[in-house]
């Protein structure tokens, strides 16, 4: 059986998946109330009618045609809450400019990710992700070089679950949710050890889905060659919920094969070595960060993730993002 905030922003993603004014469907899913946070350069809100005059509409406006599809919708409970949370892309013809990116006039794609804390059927906490370095990068207007040691993965049209199951529209096997986020949690406490420590939760042909500026990566080798030059890029790393007074997950739990978290900011270190061209600052940096993992058995096949680069990159004293 379908819970009510599962059924309530299904419906919302269903009247996204066509071209029409979405103002009546976030005013309906979105409290009046609601802390509405959204990546650099929107940032915080509140309630329904900022969402759509500030973000929904000026989307609408750029983008001709512009529909949402998801990839993956997946609910759960995350310190007594009721949390749902969907990534996948906007589409449409970029008609008009958007935040200062030159429109194209071509077909474009705007990868998203968003958590809801639901009270009954209505959003009353968001976090939403938009991948604008990956649109710029697409469109050849983000500012920075994309060579070795910047952006070494692959950019470009990122793709849904192999599996295709992502949209999960009825709860399944509550043990399966349990066994996906154990696996996570118990990876993610190997992250930034210096003997890898990561690595045995992973499938070696895994797939990892990196924000536009970082790229993206096929196989346990290639993914470390991107993230151990990346952890030693700042020192005394700290994220999630890991009682440091700095950084939390305002959620993270797992349904069926499936878990996501996500955290504003997740993730902590000092600036000590040149990131994505910006020399060092020597000052402590905080990134929000979301991520969706896909397991097959006990290892992990598959993670979507999403940095909200621009607000990183402010902090090391550059902006990305047009004048």
């Amino acid at each position: 059986m379908s819970s009510p905030h599962r059924t309530s922003y299904l419906r919302y993603a269903d009247a996204l998946r066509h071209p029409r004014d979405f103002s009546n469907a976030a005013g309906e899913f979105f409290a009046a109330d609601a802390d509405i946070n959204v990546v650099h350069p929107f940032n915080g809100m509140t309630g329904a009618a900022a969402y759509i005059t500030t973000v929904l509409r000026p989307l609408q406006q750029a983008f001709d045609g512009l529909y949402q599809r998801c990839d993956i919708v997946m609910a759960g409970e995350f310190d007594g809450q009721s949390w749902i949370s969907a990534t996948g892309y906007y589409t449409g013809r970029f008609a008009q400019d958007w935040i200062g990116i030159k429109a194209t006039g071509t077909l474009s794609y705007l990868r998203f990710g968003e958590f809801h804390r639901m009270d009954g059927d209505k959003a009353v906490e968001s976090y939403i992700f938009l991948d604008i370095p990956e649109l710029m990068i697409a469109s050849g207007q983000w500012p920075l070089p994309t060579g070795p040691g910047l952006t070494r993965g692959y950019t470009g049209l990122i793709q849904g679950p192999a599996s295709r199951d992502g949209v999960i529209t009825q709860a399944p096997d509550p043990d399966e949710g349990t066994r996906s986020y154990q696996i996570v949690t118990d990876m993610l406490s190997g992250l930034a050890t210096k003997d890898e420590a990561w690595r045995p939760y992973w499938h070696d042909n895994m797939m990892w889905y990196g924000p536009g500026a970082f790229g993206s990566f096929i196989g346990i080798d290639q993914f470390a060659s991107f993230q151990v030059p990346f952890e030693s890029q700042f020192e005394h790393w700290s994220g999630g919920s890991s009682n440091n007074g700095m950084t939390t997950h305002f959620t993270r739990y797992g349904e069926g094969n499936y878990t996501c978290s996500g955290g504003w900011p997740s993730l902590t270190g000092i600036s000590v070595k040149p990131f994505l061209g910006q020399d060092p600052t020597g000052e402590r940096v905080f990134m929000r960060v979301c991520d969706w993992w896909r397991r097959e058995g006990d290892l992990l096949v598959e993670n979507w993730v999403f940095v909200d680069v621009p607000h990183v990159l402010l902090q090391l004293g550059y902006d990305p993002l047009p004048k």
